[in-house]
């Protein structure tokens, strides 16, 4: 952001006040801009906060200072649970302690509140005139239970004071220009017990007794440059486990039950932030990186500059008991947040609407590190998965472009969805993939370069690829970026080095028409034998050149739109798929096939044929994509017992010999071995109702849950999963137990998880009592009933539950958790289940939802119109595999 100084020659009656006896503001949302306006702007601010943590209060001392753009006598700024006590404005260069500032009479200035633009403004008598001034504020506030703003997170041992202020939560712990681009410095320090610590964004400088006895205040050093968001402060008991990379003093934190849990992601962080100095070419500007594991926390984590804040099992890991997949997770999320202290932190989008150059970023970037710093891990697979849940998130009815409107605090939450994360990183993988590692590499440093610690737009970072590449990136992000929708890319047959090519919006449900004139400009990469020929398709283009013998026109599936082949080459391709293709293309071609099928341009018998085609494939994530067809197949397409049961009885022909062929579990097996083995274990056990596989599934799972080491992690926790869907009241208490008394963060978050599994009538009111019964976090809660809503057997009597016991459910919902829970209804595949979702929350509003409502619908009308289409289809083809 541009400050200009305010010259310190401002008359002395500007030391005016303003008081107030502890009014708090209400927390509200208006439907309407809450912009602030620019006659202020923030340079600086010095936070002094004394926390309460067994009154779950705090007060405050602030001061900023300011620029006045132009001569006004109010300043607004956002507030909100917040109790104003004293405010003072003050020339710049004077005294900024409000406590020893007498109120001329007469000269009180008043303050005003506006609950639902969450806005506080202080009106003064007389005119503050332009150049730089300092406002002091003396308040109070609450310590929420909202996991947002600065709240209590709690063990069963004592309270913890934390923050989340992302995205317009800052206001509710300290007064403040809460907008991202009205970046400032900040001093915080912060008066606690003596027994405890705090950490915050820059590293300690001070620790002094006092004010008071059994006190101490912690002080920190100055930050740079930064959003009001990216503020953190911690107070409690926490331990750490120290490192070093490249100068930088790494910790990883946790309470002091779990520090055991934190040299994996420690290992991660050193690594991952020598590779991005690397990388970026611009070295981690903070002395000092903290990363630290909160008990309770609502998102997965969050990138405070200096000072990244995790849910648990987002952080903390036991390497003898974790899953490949956790471990997976964990350098992902470790790799994510950091790759925002370039992209976010060092650089933040201009306002929110521009979300993705955060998210985006960070979705490409993780994967990008995680690739090239773990290899066996074969991520290069992952990332295409993930594109192509993406596409199909991109193809439903309604979508929204990259870049959408967001002004309200509701608008802005719901800005975090797949669209900032996975179509964005979709995007930046394509473009990398066209320009080439290294181009795309000089591109982001020169972007980073030049907006250091300020704030940039869509139009600069396209920029910036433009002129360092010399080829169009400007006209594809553009046209991928303020689009809704996907291209769907019709091939020809090709002929004389070139092959026919139409473009129109691909959707999910056939019933849609799209908009002729929507076309996209993006690059198209032909495989070759030596790799990848590219090519940019405009909406002008009916042909593209070919390269001689390509067939497959996704070369590592990095493509973002869906493809469409003659009958003639697509039987090439499903021959050779296993010869011919890379793992990644595989992904690519089974995902395109399952979204053909939902559009109905195939049948879904030829699904189940290519994934009998890949049924051999040694790759866990190629498996992976196909069994999730079979397991929407399974769920939304076939509608009889009958028909699940042919089903099932597939899946056993072509998958148990598949599994007779591998080894007992060893400890010298690869990670991917690990995975192919319970992949498989689980379409046997889940879909394929194997008496052999539910029988292992039991014994593995009363082993793995007495001891996890004793059991490789990933079989055990599939093999737990499917004894759960087939339960007693037994394993249901010892799921129970585990939850209440394990200390390892993904143990316990398994089995709470697993106990929505039981398919047992009682045992599945049991579990939805035991969500809303007060054992159960908040930040978990609406997860329990979203994987019961994803259990068909137990689905309808989840849904009355939460029908009937509305307001115990609600009182457990987090604005994002209820989201979640709004979403998870999708998954009704009838008319009548839809129309009673739409009046049941007409009716009961969830916060921030109203598009994850509007999706759910479309996804229960897009399972009616599938199961319409293709449920003929699957009984024929069944009884053709009977014959």
């Amino acid at each position: 952001m541009n400050f200009r100084c305010f010259a310190p020659s401002a008359p002395a009656f500007l030391a005016i006040t303003a008081t107030l006896a502890c009014f708090f503001l209400v927390p509200g949302r208006s439907a309407q801009a809450q912009r602030l306006p620019r006659t202020v702007l923030p340079v600086s601010y010095k936070l002094a906060l004394t926390p309460d943590l067994k009154t779950a209060t705090f007060s405050g001392t602030e001061t900023i200072e300011v620029n006045v753009q132009e001569p006004t006598n109010t300043i607004t700024l956002n507030a909100i649970e917040i109790g104003f006590q004293k405010v003072v404005v003050f020339p710049y260069g004077t005294q900024h302690d409000p406590s020893a500032i007498v109120d001329p009479v007469g000269l009180l200035a008043t303050v005003s509140l506006d609950p639902a633009k969450e806005q506080a403004t202080f009106t003064f008598p007389r005119t503050i005139p332009a150049g730089r001034a300092v406002l002091t504020i003396k308040y109070t506030g609450i310590l929420n239970g909202e996991l947002r703003g600065f709240y209590l997170s709690k063990t069963d041992r004592r309270n913890y004071a934390v923050t989340q202020f992302e995205s317009t939560d800052a206001r509710r712990a300290y007064p403040s220009f809460d907008e991202p681009a009205m970046k400032a410095t900040y001093n915080v320090s912060l008066t606690i017990d003596a027994a405890d610590t705090a950490i915050s964004n820059g590293p300690i400088v001070g620790d002094t007794p006092g004010p008071g006895a059994g006190k101490h205040t912690v002080t920190f050093l100055t930050t740079p440059k930064m959003s009001t968001y990216l503020v953190a402060f911690l107070v409690g008991d926490f331990q750490c486990t120290s490192g070093e990379s490249d100068g930088v003093a790494i910790r990883v934190c946790a309470t002091p039950d779990k520090v055991a849990l934190t040299p994996f992601s420690l290992d991660v962080a050193k690594r991952v932030l020598h590779y991005y100095n690397n990388y970026f070419g611009i070295p981690y500007p903070l002395k000092k990186l903290d990363l630290i594991g909160l008990p309770d926390f609502e998102a997965g984590a969050m990138e405070n500059f200096g000072a990244i804040t995790y849910r648990e099992t987002d952080l903390l890991i036991d390497e003898k008991t974790a899953t490949v997949r956790a471990k997976k997770r964990v350098a992902l999320v470790v790799a994510h947040e950091m790759a925002h202290q370039w992209f976010g932190d060092m650089v933040t989008m201009q306002w929110w609407d521009n979300i993705w150059l955060n998210e985006g970023f960070a979705t490409w970037m993780e994967m990008k590190a995680v690739r090239d710093l773990y290899p066996d891990w074969k991520i290069e697979q992952m990332i295409v998965a993930e594109a192509d849940d993406t596409l199909n998130l991109d193809a439903q009815p309604t979508t929204r472009s990259i870049r959408a409107k967001a002004d309200t605090p509701d608008e802005i939450n719901q800005m975090f969805d797949g669209i900032a994360y996975g179509k964005a990183g979709a995007v930046l993988q394509s473009v990398e993939n066209y320009l080439g590692p290294e181009t795309f590499r000089q591109g982001v440093h020169n972007y980073l370069a030049q907006h250091l610690f300020g704030n940039a737009t869509a139009e600069d970072f396209w920029s910036a690829q433009t002129a360092n590449s010399h080829k169009p990136v400007d006209k594809i992000m553009e046209s991928l970026v303020a689009q809704p929708g996907e291209p769907l890319i019709t091939f020809g047959i090709a002929a004389g080095g070139r092959v026919p090519v139409a473009q129109r919006r691909f959707f999910l449900s056939p019933s849609i028409q799209p908009d002729p004139a929507q076309k996209w400009t993006v690059p198209v990469c032909f495989k070759t034998a030596k790799g990848q020929d590219c090519q940019v398709m405009t909406p002008e283009s009916a042909s593209l050149r070919v390269p001689a013998g390509s067939v497959f026109a996704n070369a590592g599936g990095n493509g973002y739109y869906r493809s469409a082949y003659p009958a003639s080459v697509y039987q090439v391709l499903v021959a050779g798929v296993e010869t011919s293709l890379t793992p990644a293309e595989r992904i690519s071609l089974i995902g395109n096939e399952w979204a053909q099928v939902r559009a109905n341009t195939t049948s879904v018998g030829d699904y189940l044929d290519l994934v009998a085609a890949v049924k051999s494939d040694p790759n866990s994530e190629v498996l992976h994509s196909a069994t999730e067809g079979i397991q929407a197949v399974y769920s939304r397409v076939a509608a009889t017992a009958d028909e699940k049961a042919a089903l099932s009885k597939w899946i056993c022909s072509v998958f148990s010999p598949e599994y007779a062929k591998m080894a007992a579990p060893n400890s010298s097996d690869s990670p991917g071995t690990r995975e192919l083995r319970a992949e498989i274990f689980s379409a046997l056990g889940m879909y394929g109702k194997d008496p052999t596989v539910l029988a292992q599934a039991r014994t593995i799972a009363k082993q793995f849950l007495a001891d996890p080491a004793s059991v490789d992690a990933t079989l055990g926790q599939a093999a737990v999963s499917i004894a759960a869907r087939n339960g007693d009241v037994d394993l249901f208490d010892q799921m129970q137990k585990v939850y209440e008394t394990s200390t390892n963060p993904e143990i316990q978050e398994s089995a709470l998880r697993m106990l929505a599994e039981f398919e047992d009538p009682a045992l599945a009111e049991r579990a939805a009592n035991y969500a809303v019964g007060g054992k159960v976090r908040n930040q978990d809660a609406a997860f329990q009933f979203t994987v019961a809503m994803g259990n068909d057997p137990i689905r309808e009597q989840t849904w009355k539950f939460i029908e009937n016991n509305w307001d115990k459910v609600q009182a457990q919902l987090t604005t994002a958790m209820g989201g979640y829970l709004v979403s998870s209804t999708g998954n009704f595949c009838s008319a009548a289940a839809r129309d009673d979702v739409k009046s049941f929350f007409a009716v009961h509003k969830v916060a921030a939802s109203d598009r994850a409502l509007q999706h759910a619908v479309e996804r229960i009308g897009g399972c009616i119109e599938l199961r319409s289409l293709q449920e003929p289809n699957l009984q024929a083809w069944l009884s053709k595999q009977a014959k």
